[in-house]
């Protein structure tokens, strides 16, 4: 990674990655101010927080499996960078409507009939916003970026984003919710400002046509990737990695609170420290791959995130609570015995998440042509998107049967098992820098 940081000094890629950073700041910002909110000030019951926060997950991953079809084919057949001025635009003004719903809340003015849908359709909007942004800020790698810096540019990226996810996850749990509605919009007016000095990338394969059906143009993107057998794979093992990513982040702020009966500040350094840990992992493996983009460490990569999974399932199942109608504060926390096992398990599951998912992203750009970068990077979004959705509904369901969320850890840490063989697969299909596939595309570096 350290090879790659020359890239923070140049303009083909500086603005980019500030304009993701920003970007994923305010996302994390926003749905973490209005979720601790919501699950700390307003709901009292533990099965009302978790379906507030599987549905704050399901909202936001809508639109990535509506729209990414139709994303991907503009990404492609648009200058990049003018799309980004566009999005970013766009995004002052979903900020506006998800600040005047965190101040309604904050004043306690109609907070279920008009402050939570408020908060909500921005957080919707937001979600549309990722969805164009996505396959831009990969597909625009390649071709602003030499073939031996796309790892480490899409390392420096990954770790950017989970950094940025890190400062708004936990200011979210330390700031007045009327103090986040300010800055959001104030970030976003950042962010636009930074996205307009992103360098022109125009359209490299040019009277591509856009097909407006988003359902016909969804099918149509996602067969024409998934039956190459390398991509398959490939977007099929992030899949697996992000539905057990959405258990996760849905099981956190309930568990937190009720499970390990801590405060909202525990719950948004949880997150946090999920965002550190998936951003040292985005360094290691590029430092142990060498800029080769390559498989041969996801399976044990993710072998090893189901083991932690299970070791944090243990030490939360034999927490010790707080004193009946208390919570543990932050210093309360970090003097309990168990703190130094609960925060290594969920390092080292973000950690080696990160070993395992970022390669394959850099899979996905490097192994088709540039001109259809894009596409394929919105295909993998439509798979993961539902996959997601389907493990909130799962995790949805297993609340409903009674399951609490420290034994739905133990589902994660069982869907781990699929991904090491998914990446397995992936790694012998393209073993010795040579990808086995029909279509006659690049062969992996």
């Amino acid at each position: 990674m350290t090879d790659s940081l020359h890239l923070l000094r140049t303009r083909r890629f500086l603005p980019l990655f500030a304009t993701q950073l920003l970007g994923a700041f305010n996302d994390n910002l926003f749905k973490n101010a209005m979720v601790l909110f919501v699950v700390y000030q307003v709901y009292n019951d533990e099965r009302s927080e978790f379906w507030f926060s599987a549905l704050t997950t399901a909202i936001f991953i809508v639109p990535f499996f509506l729209l990414s079809a139709l994303s991907g084919q503009l990404a492609d057949a648009r200058d990049k960078a003018w799309m980004i001025r566009i999005i970013k635009f766009c995004e002052i003004l979903i900020m506006i409507v998800g600040a005047a719903g965190l101040l309604l809340a904050w004043q306690g003015i109609a907070v279920g009939a008009l402050a939570i849908p408020l908060m909500l359709l921005a957080l919707f909007a937001m979600g549309i916003h990722s969805t164009f942004f996505g396959p831009i800020k990969y597909a625009i790698l390649p071709q602003h970026l030499h073939s031996d810096e796309v790892l480490g540019g899409t390392g420096l990226v990954e770790a950017g984003t989970y950094v940025a996810i890190l400062f708004g996850t936990l200011l979210a749990g330390i700031i007045p919710v009327e103090a986040a509605a300010a800055l959001v919009i104030g970030v976003a007016a950042i962010g636009y400002a930074t996205g307009r000095q992103v360098p022109p990338a125009p359209a490299i394969e040019q009277g591509h046509k856009i097909d407006l059906n988003v359902v016909r143009s969804s099918i149509r993107l996602v067969a024409a990737t998934m039956h190459i057998r390398r991509l398959f794979l490939a977007v099929v093992a992030i899949s697996f990695f992000w539905t057990i990513g959405a258990v996760l982040f849905i099981q956190f702020p309930p568990l937190v609170k009720n499970v390990l009966t801590a405060d909202r500040q525990i719950a948004s350094l949880f997150l946090a420290i999920f965002s550190v840990g998936v951003a040292i992992g985005s360094v290691l493996v590029n430092r142990l791959l060498k800029g080769e983009v390559s498989a041969r460490y996801s399976a044990p990569s993710v072998i090893g995130m189901g083991l932690f999974v299970a070791a944090f399932h243990f030490v939360a199942a034999h927490w010790q609570p707080a004193p009946e109608g208390t919570l543990y504060t932050i210093g309360d926390f970090f003097n309990h015995r168990g703190v130094l096992p609960m925060i290594g398990a969920l390092l080292g599951i973000s950690i080696t998440g990160g070993m395992f998912v970022v390669p394959l992203y850099a899979f996905l750009t490097t192994t088709v042509p540039k001109s259809q970068a894009a596409r394929t990077v919105a295909a993998n979004n439509i798979v993961n998107s539902g996959a997601m959705v389907g493990g909130s509904i799962l995790a949805g369901g297993l609340s409903f049967l009674g399951v609490d969320a420290a034994n739905q850890l133990l589902l994660a840490a069982a869907m781990c098992v699929i991904s090491a063989w998914l990446g397995w697969l992936l790694h012998r299909a393209c073993d010795d820098g040579r990808c086995a596939d029909e279509e006659g595309l690049p062969p992996t570096v």
